[in-house]
């Protein structure tokens, strides 16, 4: 049966090193292609954020281009 999580052995997958240098819109399809379930939050780099980790939200950080800076990782 398929299913729209994207399992590592039997861990949900947790970071997206592949997305860094895509465009925002590409990179978060990528991501929730792998895990549907989480929310993305979008924030520039530098910005600052709330603390506090949630593993329902991943955080994608963009360059003035719209393109992704940092690896997003679930938190």
């Amino acid at each position: 049966m398929p299913t729209s999580r994207m399992l590592i052995g039997d861990e949900l997958k947790t970071s997206w090193p592949e997305v860094v240098g895509m465009q925002l819109f590409f990179a978060a399809a990528k991501i929730h292609e792998d895990r549907a379930d989480v929310t993305m939050e979008v924030h520039k780099v530098g910005e600052g954020v709330e603390p506090g980790y949630n593993d329902k939200r991943v955080r994608i950080f963009i360059n003035n281009d719209a393109n992704v800076a940092l690896t997003p990782v679930v938190g």
